[in-house]
Formats: structure tokens, sequence, C-alpha cells
């Protein structure tokens, strides 16, 4: 299959939420037609809030099969167990406290006050998705995957000129000195992130068009993060007006 790298942009924010969450509805039950179970990643910030919370509020959220439905996250910030700046928090209030998974189908990140450090729990983070990988892989296969574009253009928590961006072998980081606090974080590294089938990423707002503009016209991944996103087969960035005003033309998919 040809892989594709498209646009979607939206009148705002609900907009957009509304869509990702109609789309995303969607995608899953077709796939769990086919398929005993789906890998999701999660990820956090405002906007990935709001597109939970639109899946919550669709009167279709029940039609998918949550029990078949499993989920990681693509980072988390290390802090305490149910601090509300934790990105699994905020998926918990927004969704997930809310519909019918399996407690064992939710794979979380280790919290500041488990008792570990901050290595040992990405090392138990990329030890479990490889417990979840099929065979001869370090981790599952993410049917869908999603992702906030920072206005520096990071993505996940790799930030442009930090060591995090370059990392090409191992599953998962431990992220120091982010400049965006908290400054300690577990990320999944971008070759895993570029492992998914499908990347997802949703972003609003003024401040996020020079990022955006800049990751689609072809600058480097050291220096714009999401300029280094591409999924094994789609990629799309859902977006309202304000953060397309820099995207090229072409990329704009034509039915929206």
């Amino acid at each position: 299959m040809t892989k594709t790298r498209r646009v979607l942009v939206h009148a705002d924010k609900r907009a957009l939420a509304g869509s990702v969450a109609a789309r995303f509805i969607t995608k899953v039950v077709d796939l769990l037609d086919g398929q005993p179970r789906v890998n999701i990643a999660l990820t956090g910030g405002t906007v990935g809030g709001a597109v939970l919370a639109a899946i919550n509020d669709s009167p279709a959220r029940d039609s998918i099969d949550w029990s078949r439905v499993i989920l990681w996250w693509s980072d988390e910030r290390w802090l305490p167990h149910g601090d509300a700046d934790r990105n699994d928090t905020q998926a918990r209030t927004a969704l997930l406290d809310h519909i019918a998974l399996r407690p064992e189908n939710i794979h979380w990140c280790a919290a500041s006050d488990a008792g570990i450090s901050l290595d040992d729990a990405a090392a138990s983070y990329a030890t479990e998705l490889a417990r979840c990988a099929d065979e001869g892989q370090d981790t599952p296969r993410f049917d869908i995957l999603f992702l906030g574009v920072g206005p520096d253009g990071h993505v996940a928590s790799l930030f442009p000129d930090t060591p995090g961006i370059r990392v090409t072998e191992g599953s998962v980081i431990a992220v120091r000195y982010s400049p965006k606090p908290p400054p300690e974080r577990i990320s999944l590294t971008l070759p895993v992130i570029n492992s998914a089938d499908r990347i997802w990423l949703a972003l609003s707002g003024p401040d996020k068009a020079s990022a955006l503009g800049l990751a689609l016209a072809g600058a480097s991944t050291w220096e714009v993060p999401a300029a280094g996103v591409e999924g094994r087969l789609r990629t799309l960035f859902f977006v309202d007006r304000d953060a397309a005003a820099e995207v090229p033309e072409d990329l704009i998919a034509s039915d929206y």
C-alpha cells in the first residue's frame, strides 16, 4: 500500500476534535471486523484531550468493542500517580473511566512516586512493549498512534536539538531537561513512532502554524521533530484553519 501524508483542515478546534473522534470510531470498528484486537497509542495535550472527550460524547462511542482495544502512550510526564498534568490522568477523565476497557489492556507508564527511577521506568515500559509484541519484534504493531505537535515542532517528548530525537536504538527513552515542563518524561523513540500503521497528528491554533509549515516543507527532523514523522501506511494531520496558515496547498485534502 502506498503511504500518504495529508492535511485535513477544520474550521476550529471543536470541529477538529469531533472529526477525529468520528473517524477514530469508524476506523476502529472497521479494524476489529478483521482482526481480534487493536493497539492504540494515545497522547496528551489540549487537543489530544479534546479528541478523547469527543469520542466519549459521541453517540457511536459504544459501537466499539472496547474489550478488544489495547492502549499505550506515546509519552508520559514523570509526575506522581493521579497528577492532573499526567497524560494518563487526563485520558482517564476524558474517556477511559467511561468505557468498558479491560484493566489488563491499559499499559500505563510508571509514575514518579512508584518507588523506581526514571531510567527504570523507561526500561520497564520497554519491557512491557516487548512482552506484547509479535515474535521477533520489540513493540506491538500500533494500528493508530496519536500525536500532538508543539509550537517548537516537538512530538511525544522528542524536542528539537535534544539527544532524544536522534535515538535510533531501543523503543523507549528517559527524557531529562525537557525545555517544556515537567523536565523529566518517558517517550517512545522516533523509529517506534514511525513503525505505527497510521499516525494521526492533531493540532490547533496560530502558534502551531510555523512548526506545521516547516514540518511539511521538508525541515530537518533535528530542528523540527514533526518533520520526521511518517506512519507505515498513512500519516494524517488534523488541523484547524489557524494552524493550517502555512501549509502547502498541494498537501491539503481536497474533501476538507
